[in-house]
Order: structure tokens, then sequence, then C-alpha cells
């Protein structure tokens, strides 16, 4: 199979102002990845779906990552009047940069054998900006792991034929997955509270006693 530098610069000659990165990995693997901008990223996936070369015609996982947002500090000497005299002097500087979502595709390639290709795509940020566009249509494979992703992540996939969730139940306002989730300490509706449940339970008993859902 091509390698990323041939794929990225074939799609990027064919897809009129995609934007494509190579992302690098540093663990044991060293396993790539394409990462696509989300304005273009339905188009990507169907060339990389339809390229004689690659025809990469199956997703064999979807999955979501939270990044969330970082702040780094960095140490500067800058000149500051003291006491009527100019003094270097050593301040911290923090610069913020705001997270996002991530959907991760693994693509295989059926009819010749070959893959993965890892494609990425980020969402904006992640509060208002959680949009990506479905490839559901592209790959009928992914439609459950889509949903999948937006029920524990938040992301919202446009385009797709049932965004509903799929672990959790509607009307349930979180996204488990998020690196930000807070458990809610909601134990006293637990039926068989055992081991560490069991004392997170104890919690809402009755002073008196007595348990609630009439299991100790």
């Amino acid at each position: 199979m091509e390698s990323l530098e041939e794929i990225k610069a074939r799609v990027e000659a064919s897809v009129t102002g995609a934007a494509v990165e190579i992302v690098p990995n540093d663990a044991p693997c060293q396993q790539r990845s394409l990462r696509v901008g989300r304005e273009k990223a339905r188009e990507v996936a169907e060339f990389l779906r339809d390229d004689p070369r690659l025809r990469l015609d199956y997703a064999s996982n979807a999955t979501g990552v939270d990044w969330p947002d970082t702040v780094t500090k960095q140490k500067v000497k800058v000149k500051k009047q003291i006491n009527g005299v100019e003094q270097e002097v050593e301040e911290t500087l923090e610069e913020r940069k705001p997270g996002c979502l991530e959907a991760v595709y693994h693509l295989y390639s059926m009819a010749l054998k070959q893959g993965p290709v890892i494609l990425r795509v980020r969402t904006a940020d992640r509060m208002q900006g959680v949009h990506l566009p479905s490839l559901t249509p592209v790959w009928r494979g992914a439609e459950f792991q889509e949903r999948e992703i937006y029920d524990l992540y938040g992301i919202v996939f446009d385009g797709h034929p049932d965004l509903r969730r799929l672990l959790m139940w509607e009307g349930y306002r979180h996204h488990p997955m998020r690196k930000d989730f807070v458990e809610p300490d909601d134990y006293e509706y637990e039926p068989t509270p055992h081991d560490e449940v069991l004392e997170k339970a104890k919690a809402h008993y009755p002073a008196d006693g007595g348990t609630q859902g009439g299991t100790a």
C-alpha cells in the first residue's frame, strides 16, 4: 500500500481545499495517522473509499477521544522598573489551548486486502462546536459506532441517519467518557449494591439502619 505521505499528497491534489496532516505516534507500534479538516472530511472519506489504488471500503472501528483544555507555562525574562531602577526579572507566562473532541476511524480495503489507514477528524471545541460530518453514508459500518461516540463523548454527527444514544437513555444529559465527567452520586437507586457500590449506597440509607431497595 502507498505510504501516508503519498496518500496525503494525492488527497490534497484530488480534494480541493482539503487540509491533511500526518500525525506521528511515539508508541512502540509507531502507527501514524491522517488528520483531516472537518469541512472536507466527507469528501476525503469518499476519495479514500473510491480511489482505485486504495479502495478503503471497510471501517472496522470508530472511536472517540477527548482532548481537554491545556495550559502551558513558560518562564521569560522581562525588564521592569523597580523602585525607579530598570531590572530584569523572570515572569511566568501561561498559554491556554482550547480542547476538542476527535473521531478516529480505522479503515481497510477488503477488495485489495490492505490497511489500516487511520483517519482522524476534530471538532472546533468541546462545548458548542462539537459537530462533525457523519461518515456513515460513506462507510455503513460506522453507524452504531458513531452513535456510541455521540452517546459517550457528545460529538454530533451531522448527516447521520439515526443519531440516538446507544448505551445511555434518552434525556440523559452527560457524556460519561469525557475526562471532566463527574460521576453522579445516585447510588440510592442501585437495586443490588455490593462491595464499593454498597459503601456508597449506605450514605443514602435511613439513619435508623434500614435500607433502600430492600437489599443490604
